[in-house]
């Protein structure tokens, strides 16, 4: 009788499977440590390394992405990456030891999502089109992402109604065009760069070499059998980029010398201004994250053997929601972009049997330590555009896959169809010809500037509005649909 009220309680939510985790399971790892156990401080240093290894490129590479295409220089850049370690480890605190009706109790842990890279990008760059320096810019994408964070907030307390609103075809459309979209970065990257746009030096054949050196060394890597190369991939590729990339010559270590001993955190350092027409993509991409969050959370909680229906599940998934809402607006805060919860550490859970949160909390002092040290961002600010771009086009690639995965997770039918078709025209059309709308006002290139609020409005809209099929249609085999007539 209690397992069918779990299970019914886990319907009503609308989170079956585990938001498409279902190759993860209780059985399938040897715990070693629960949820509540404490291992020991050295035990726990160990693991903690490992989730902070799994999470840390994934951490970093986002504001270094946003603060390199603003044109920034590098004291901002390094406080702004500093910014990113430190509101990741204070909000890891936060989601594992919880406070009150915040944060999950389980060991996830948050950092700075990919997901808002092409809204941040989009918005920036009709802020800087404007007139606005790249401080007034990051001002005002500080703003919205301030406000949107509450987003989240709201949702969580509401979490049965949101996958009404996005369906696995809305959701797997957007994680396709924050992909997709994002691969004209990674791309220009490889090639050296803005900057080797200006100096003529851009897909030089030692840009080139460099680039694509990392990309297939990354995916050699992604190939492998053994399991902590497969999760250390793109660290792996940057390292080795970064050796090389050093003998060539190509790196400059004179920022080290004008970066201070410690980087502490001053709330507001670039102001906070606001613009409705701003918020619109985040409105709509928080909501996909908190999606995403639920998934990850779930995935978490299989693995650290705790219930994943039922009441206590329930509440979990809603503080910790409810906690990736508060983080985000905390990490505009402190000068850094939207946090959500990772996903890579569930990996890391299954390989070393500890699923204490606990280990959460050292996790949370070793992130916020290495946040407080300009050295540790200005190493990553020193790779050079080619080595970054080899390993996050390959990343950027992988989002994509992952949308993919989402949308053939359902029938595909003409309604399914036309939704995918049109918001994917319209998304990435905006990318291909940012002119289009050069003579609007302000408010439409603030709205329509990146492909994810283009494209997730489209989707949104055309997922309400176009009829579900009817049996006639569901019933005609797609062989039909794909003829030449």
């Amino acid at each position: 009788m209690a397992q069918r009220e779990e299970t019914r309680t886990l319907q009503e939510l609308e989170l079956p499977e585990a938001q498409g985790f279902p190759e993860l399971s209780a059985t399938g790892s040897e715990l070693i440590y629960g949820l509540y156990d404490k291992p020991p401080v050295v035990e726990s240093f160990f693991v903690a390394v490992q989730h902070v290894l799994a999470a840390f490129v994934g951490i970093v590479t986002p504001p270094l992405i946003i603060c390199t295409s603003l044109g920034l220089d590098a004291a901002n850049t390094s406080f702004i990456i500093s910014m990113s370690l430190l509101a990741s480890g204070i909000c890891t605190f936060i989601q594992c030891k919880t406070f009150g009706p915040v944060g999950s109790g389980l060991l996830s842990l948050q950092g700075t999502s990919f997901a808002f890279l092409g809204a941040i990008l989009g918005v920036a760059g009709t802020a800087i089109q404007a007139g606005r320096t790249p401080e007034q810019a990051l001002s005002l994408i500080f703003g919205v992402c301030f406000f949107g964070a509450f987003a989240n907030v709201m949702l969580s307390r509401f979490l049965h109604l949101l996958s009404k609103i996005v369906t696995p075809i809305v959701s797997g459309t957007l994680v396709m065009l924050i992909g997709l979209s994002l691969l004209k970065t990674g791309i220009t990257s490889m090639g050296g760069g803005t900057a080797a746009l200006k100096a003529n030096t851009f897909a030089n054949a030692q840009n080139m070499a460099l680039g694509f050196g990392v990309f297939l060394i990354v995916i050699v890597l992604t190939l492998a059998k053994n399991q902590y190369i497969r999760m250390g991939a793109i660290a792996i590729g940057l390292f080795a980029g970064y050796v090389v990339s050093a003998f060539m010559g190509m790196v400059d270590f004179s920022l080290f010398s004008k970066l201070p001993l410690v980087s502490l955190p001053i709330p507001f350092r670039y102001g906070m201004s606001f613009e409705f027409s701003a918020l619109i993509p985040f409105l709509i991409l928080y909501p996909l994250t908190a999606i995403e969050s639920v998934g990850d959370m779930t995935a978490t909680s299989m693995v650290s053997k705790e219930p994943i229906a039922g009441p206590v599940y329930v509440r979990r998934i809603k503080a910790g929601v409810l906690a990736d809402g508060l983080n985000s607006s905390l990490a505009a805060l402190l000068n850094t972009f939207p946090i959500t919860t990772f996903s890579q550490n569930t990996g890391v859970i299954q390989m070393t049997g500890v699923g204490s949160r606990y280990v959460g909390l050292f996790v949370a002092g070793i992130l916020a330590l290495l946040g407080l040290l300009p050295i540790v961002s200005g190493a990553f600010q020193s790779i050079p555009q080619p080595v970054l771009g080899g390993a996050t086009t390959v990343m950027f690639g992988s989002i994509a896959v992952a949308g993919v995965k989402i949308v053939a997770s359902e029938k595909l039918d003409r309604r399914a169809t036309i939704i995918i078709a049109v918001s994917l025209a319209l998304g990435l059309g905006v990318v291909f010809v940012p002119e289009l709308f050069n003579n609007q006002p302000a408010i439409i290139k603030n709205m329509f500037a990146s492909a994810t609020s283009t494209g997730g409005l489209t989707a949104i809209l055309l997922s309400w509005l176009l009829p579900q099929p009817s049996q006639a249609d569901v019933a005609v085999p797609e062989s039909v649909e794909v003829t030449d007539g």
